[in-house]
């Protein structure tokens, strides 16, 4: 389970930071985001794996806490992507995943000709499709499960589209993400 993902600019300073547990872990997720920093730049400027973080942005795992794990991702243009999970057992192929998938939300973002470069991210659009990336997280499809007479599975959350399929009598067994 995510709880808590953050863009971090070049020079450090927070563009976008969302917790998604109860307000009296806000803080403690806070610092865990700022120390994280320390580790990325550590990576980033070691010299001995310098050659083998040339071509990659995913930095892996960061560091582990007592109840969480930290992870790391770093654009080309040293934007830092921050990603801290509550489970202990997390494939890399779905952070992976997940990175990939947030980057490319974060660059709709930010090549929209309102966005202030280096500025917070206030899109409420981004906001959205960062929350529909954390629900996803770790699915690799889901299941849209078809009820009798097109009721939505409260279990799965089913599309407009999807929607309108089930109202002409068709079945989606699997809706890919």
């Amino acid at each position: 389970m995510i709880v808590c993902v953050a863009v971090v600019g070049h020079q450090n300073n927070p563009l976008y930071l969302q917790s998604f547990t109860e307000a009296d872990d806000a803080l403690k997720l806070h610092h865990i985001v700022h120390c994280s920093l320390d580790v990325i730049d550590e990576r980033v400027n070691n010299p001995k794996k310098i050659g083998s973080m040339l071509n990659e942005t995913f930095l892996g795992l960061l560091y582990p806490t007592e109840n969480y794990k930290v992870y790391g991702y770093l654009t080309n243009t040293k934007v830092k992507f921050i990603l801290v999970t509550r489970d202990l057992d997390v494939r890399d192929a779905d952070v992976r995943n997940f990175f990939r998938r947030f980057h490319t939300a974060y660059v709709d973002a930010v090549s929209n000709p309102f966005h202030e470069p280096g500025k917070k991210i206030t899109s409420r659009i981004f906001a959205q499709r960062v929350s529909t990336i954390v629900k996803s997280f770790g699915l690799g499809a889901a299941v849209v499960i078809h009820t009798p007479a097109g009721m939505p599975n409260p279990d799965f959350p089913i599309k407009p589209m999807d929607q309108k399929l089930m109202a002409l009598g068709m079945k989606i067994y699997y809706h890919a993400l």
